[in-house]
């Protein structure tokens, strides 16, 4: 049976985001706060500024406060408020949306990267919302910026085992955890790109759930590249020569994320794109001469939206050109950027409310979510809309109308 995406939600809820825990920052306050705070030299200073120019972040985006604290020091309490706080807010706003009831709920999937605590993520959930006894729960951690398109994969799984099932699949990240104030400048990448941001999603096997789910789950690919050292450590969590901790970004992790992006994209496609495609493409494949450049499948005969996590403006321009894209493909994904930043796992949810609160969305369409992650991970999932999806009540977006 199918799995239809019954409503998803992806609310940081605007009214209550700029709170006494977090702040919306521009580029130039990001760089004021970070100087003020004690923890830089100028040379990391520096650094930072020039990467936030060329990001293609723009100047309303989320973060915590109290990173910008003089001797600022990762703590579970920080973590903790964060993550409930965007979290909570998202699950609130997807039940009211679907109208499921807590305890009908059988299936909990969380994946954050970072912050991983005990009692889990999960457990914090199933606290807040009362969630039943006999729930089978899940939290995924050290996964990174892949994981939410894990975390579906799961529930799918886990919904194939439990008929008549509604599954809540919840994707986040804390940026009060993952923050680095040391001055090595592979560290300090992370810094100017992680936002705060969550998203809820809500999978349901029930048959007569399909007159009012908004999607239907097509295809599912993941790839993993760990086999590969430079692939392995091209992003990983390490200390500084000082003891402080932060996420490592190699210089090599566009060349990374090509070839692991070309081994996911080269499994799906087949499975997506029209016959004659697929023929142009595999006869090209067997007879083309050594000079000939290779066919490049057009991807677009295959998906009418493309999602692609809002990593950078640099991934996005060299995406954008690998795969032949327009630029009304990537619009959502350059726009979530811009406004919200990297918000990792859930970025791939906001570029979707995007589409839907722009009307975007028609009846038979089908969204391609595209999403990288340490590992190294790149792993795709495909959505056919089930019907024209209208303008939500509630969006992230609707701020900024």
């Amino acid at each position: 049976m199918s799995k239809e995406s019954e409503d998803f939600s992806t609310e940081i809820v605007q009214s209550s985001v700029e709170n006494s825990f977090s702040v919306k920052v521009s580029k130039a306050e990001f760089i004021e706060l970070a100087r003020k705070s004690g923890n830089f030299s100028d040379a990391a200073l520096e650094f930072q500024a020039r990467v936030l120019k060329k990001s293609g972040i723009g100047n309303e985006t989320y973060m915590p406060k109290g990173i910008f604290r003089p001797s600022y020091l990762t703590s579970l309490n920080d973590g903790r408020e964060e993550v409930s706080m965007v979290i909570f807010g998202a699950i609130k706003d997807l039940l009211a949306a679907t109208k499921v009831k807590a305890k009908d709920i059988k299936i909990l999937v969380v994946n954050c990267g970072i912050l991983n605590t005990t009692p889990s993520i999960s457990s914090m959930i199933v606290n807040h919302f009362k969630l039943r006894h006999d729930i089978q729960t899940f939290n995924l951690g050290g996964m990174g910026c892949a994981a939410g398109i894990i975390a579906i994969d799961l529930a799918k799984d886990l919904l194939d085992a439990y008929p008549n099932s509604y599954a809540l699949v919840v994707s986040t990240e804390s940026v009060s955890y993952s923050w680095y104030t040391g001055n090595d400048t592979d560290m300090l990448i992370p810094n100017c790109f992680f936002r705060m941001g969550a998203a809820a999603i809500m999978l349901s096997n029930f048959r007569f759930d399909r007159w009012r789910a908004k999607y239907e789950l097509k295809q599912l690919v993941r790839t993993h590249k760990g086999v590969d050292n430079r692939s392995f450590k091209s992003i990983h969590q390490r200390e500084d020569s000082e003891g402080k901790k932060g996420l490592s970004i190699s210089k090599d992790i566009i060349e990374i994320g090509g070839h692991a992006l070309k081994a996911n994209i080269t499994t799906l496609g087949p499975l997506m794109l029209p016959v004659s495609e697929q023929l142009h493409f595999f006869t090209n494949l067997l007879f083309k001469k050594n000079k000939t450049k290779p066919h490049i499948p057009d991807y677009k005969l295959a998906f009418e939206h493309v999602c692609i996590l809002a990593t950078s403006k640099k991934v996005l321009d060299e995406i954008q050109k690998n795969l032949e894209l327009t630029e009304e493909y990537m619009e959502a994904s350059r726009k979530t950027l811009e406004r919200f930043g990297n918000t990792s796992s859930s970025s791939i949810w906001y570029e979707l409310a995007y589409l839907e609160f722009n009307s975007r969305i028609n009846k038979g369409d089908r969204i391609c979510q595209i999403a990288f992650g340490s590992g190294f991970k790149c792993n795709s999932v495909v959505w056919k809309s089930l019907r024209n999806v209208k303008r939500p009540n509630k969006s992230p977006w609707i701020e900024d109308e």
